[in-house]
């Protein structure tokens, strides 16, 4: 009986929802007298493996053959059922990323094994794991129970406070070959294209500014863009935005977008479709500017701000600017 955790990272730098993550393995396993494993495979996987001895892991597998380079589901998949088998792992966990959904669906799939997806808070039942995801665009909250022996979990990010690394602790790191040749891999990569460089990630923020249809066209983007660099912050929008060719697919916020949970939200003319809202409401804080009273966003909001977004955003964030020269 044990817990794996898989460590998203890319060129040695973990994803850092992924020490969360990891932070709340050791917590269950703390409670289940059961050692945690961390598994981190790709380019740089080395450099982030005494890490995840830091975070809270007793052993460390890392996998950096060529054929593990980059995320491809069948050779990583082959890896994780691996160690899930021969480290009699009862419990495999990784933060609900785009890939971490996609690994955690295939090895549940593969084992025969039960799924909670974008589980918000984990609990105990006896030895068993009792997984909360939010359902009905987060409307309701359900309790999920396993009757697999193996349980498989993607948590959203930013569900569980980072644990404190402990540069202390000490663990087993094994070097971990890879199951599949290249020939036998069905994918294949033949090139990266990187965007929104410089940016604050949507999936990393503490803080994100956030456009819709009331900005009136991609020109529109340029307010709330300046208030997101006064703030540190990540720029996000809604699939009105999104559908209208106004900023690409990669800042959606929403059901068919980024599901996110920063400790300050701040919706720039945005109405609050039922979509949307399904995708940021569990934010710490929500601010709503919007000059429409009646705007569904305000529902949810902490704080409302009914005036044109034009007016309230660049007033902002000369207040956020004026605030940060006084400190």
């Amino acid at each position: 009986m044990s817990i794996a955790v898989w460590i998203e990272q890319s060129n040695g730098a973990a994803y850092p929802s992924s020490w969360e993550v990891l932070g709340k393995a050791r917590d269950l396993g703390d409670k289940l007298n059961t050692p945690v494993n961390a598994i981190v495979l790709g380019k740089g996987a080395g450099n982030v493996a005494k890490a995840a001895i830091s975070y809270g892991a007793d052993k460390t597998f890392i996998g950096e053959d060529p054929t593990l380079d980059s995320f491809r589901m069948d050779p990583y998949a082959a890896v994780v059922e691996k160690v899930i088998q021969d480290e009699g792992v009862t419990l495999f966990m990784a933060v609900a990323t785009s890939r971490g959904r996609d690994l955690t669906s295939t090895v549940a799939a593969d084992m025969g094994a039960g799924i909670a997806p974008d589980a918000t808070d984990l609990n105990l039942d006896g030895n068993k794991v009792v997984a909360t995801r939010p359902t009905f665009t987060g409307n309701i909250l359900a309790d999920i129970v396993f009757s697999s022996e193996l349980q498989v979990v993607s948590v959203r990010g930013r569900s569980f406070p980072k644990p404190d690394p402990d540069e202390a602790r000490t663990g087993e790191i094994v070097n971990i070959d890879p199951l599949l040749s290249e020939d036998e891999i069905r994918t294949k990569v033949v090139g990266f294209e990187e965007t929104a460089k410089g940016e604050v990630s949507l999936n990393d923020a503490t803080i994100i500014v956030s456009g819709g249809r009331g900005v009136k066209g991609p020109e529109g983007f340029k307010p709330v863009r300046e208030l997101a660099k006064a703030l540190g912050a990540a720029v996000g929008a809604s699939r009105a935005a999104v559908d209208a060719g106004w900023i690409p697919y990669s800042y959606q916020v929403g059901q068919t977008g980024k599901v996110v949970r920063p400790d300050l939200y701040i919706a720039c003319g945005i109405s609050g479709a039922i979509q949307h809202l399904a995708g940021m409401r569990n934010s710490k804080v929500i601010v709503a500017i919007n000059k429409d009273p009646e705007a569904p966003i305000f529902q949810v909001a902490n704080y409302g701000i009914v005036e044109d977004l034009f007016k309230a955003v660049p007033a902002l964030t000369e207040e956020v600017k004026k605030r940060k020269e006084m400190a």
